[in-house]
């Protein structure tokens, strides 16, 4: 009887114990399952994008938005960026200041960790102060108001397109050295975009001997009406017009001239080199020069970016795609390069790792340009912009 409960006393001890460490083996077991588990739903890396996607100017924000969601799709289908996937969130600022300081705080409440936009000059600088505050940092594929970056107000800004006055020294040449214009009447939308254009073309005519500026007014978006302004062109014998703003006004006011039987020269910028320009003037388009980003389509990242737009959403890119696709691969690159999303390490990033884009091989200067981007002439030849210098 003793051997007997001796015995089952030792079994039972046996099974306790077993019971003991299988518990703690299957604990420990769990404890690195879960751990495993955290680290593969790391957070994701959180990219935010702001511009115009509603209204007249949405055909300059929407590109950006389908360009970062092309980057960011291909990153995250080859492992994300350092094993984390990314989150595209996107805000829409219609291109109005007071829309975009909206769009930047909810962006920076989501969590973004760097921002794609914003997309007009003016909405960029309304947003600019509450991103850098945020220790954000933010890119534009399409803001080109010079103080933005010279200024100095805003070390958390870089864009992947030239400034205004490169933009407004290469109208101006083109007016007096290849058009030959004496009399040149500036126009401009009022806004820090196109006012800040108007005022370089100014300027630099003013350095010009022979070349007058007859006539430099603004007009007001959004108007149905511009005539009054085309009759000034008219009664100041003007030669030529150089236009600061978009592409809603300046299609009603070539239109206007057009049917004034005013037939001078019209050159504006690449707020007016989009095709909603052409669609909207139609025939009127015709002859119409704008400066824009300079043709890269011969660049293999280009060819590639833009059939992977043409295979996605079964369309061409719009306007500062390109740009924006480009801003996208810098802003993954710098991340990835620095191991980080610390604003201070992206920053230096930026400015240090060079990336190949579809705008050639880019790096940053301490203010936050884009080194090696500049601007070419395009004028509308049946129905299309065609690159002329």
């Amino acid at each position: 009887m003793k051997k007997f409960r001796f015995a089952w006393l030792t079994k039972t001890l046996a099974i306790s114990l077993a019971l003991v460490f299988s518990t703690v083996f299957l604990s420990s077991c769990g404890k690195k399952e879960e751990k495993k588990a955290a680290k593969a739903v790391a957070p994701p890396i959180k990219i935010g994008v702001a511009g115009a996607h509603s209204g007249d100017l949405a055909s300059y924000g929407i590109p950006t938005v389908k360009a970062t969601e092309l980057v960011v799709k291909k990153k995250n289908a080859a492992g994300g960026i350092n094993g984390r996937q990314i989150e595209v969130l996107v805000q829409d600022d219609a291109c109005k200041p007071e829309f975009a300081t909206n769009a930047a705080t909810k962006l920076i409440d989501d969590g973004a960790n760097v921002v794609i936009g914003h997309i007009c000059s003016g909405a960029t600088k309304a947003a600019l102060s509450i991103y850098k505050d945020g220790k954000i940092v933010t890119m534009s594929p399409s803001a080109t108001n010079p103080p933005l970056t010279q200024s100095g107000d805003y070390p958390n800004f870089f864009r992947t397109i030239a400034s205004d006055d490169a933009q407004a020294r290469m109208e101006v040449d083109f007016a007096l050295n290849t058009l030959k214009l004496k009399k040149i009447a500036i126009i401009h939308d009022k806004g820090d975009y196109g006012k800040g254009l108007a005022e370089f073309a100014r300027e630099f005519l003013g350095q010009e001997k022979g070349a007058e500026v007859v006539l430099f007014e603004g007009v007001t978006p959004g108007g149905l009406d511009y005539s009054a302004i085309v009759k000034k062109i008219q009664e100041n014998g003007a030669d030529g017009v150089i236009f600061g703003g978009y592409h809603p006004e300046a299609s009603k006011i070539v239109t206007a001239m057009k049917k004034k039987d005013i037939n001078i020269p019209f050159i504006s910028d690449d707020g007016v080199k989009d095709e909603t320009f052409i669609k909207v003037a139609g025939e009127y388009a015709e002859g119409v020069y704008a400066t824009g980003p300079k043709d890269t389509s011969k660049n293999p990242l280009t060819i590639q970016a833009i059939e992977e737009h043409k295979k996605a959403y079964n369309e061409d890119p719009g306007a500062f795609f390109l740009n924006a696709y480009s801003a996208a691969l810098a802003l993954v690159n710098a991340i990835e390069k620095s191991g980080s999303t610390d604003y201070d390490k992206i920053v230096a990033a930026l400015r240090t790792e060079p990336v190949d884009t579809p705008l050639g091989s880019i790096k940053f200067d301490a203010k936050g340009d884009a080194i090696g981007v500049g601007f070419s002439v395009y004028q509308v030849q049946n129905g299309a912009y065609v690159e002329v210098q």
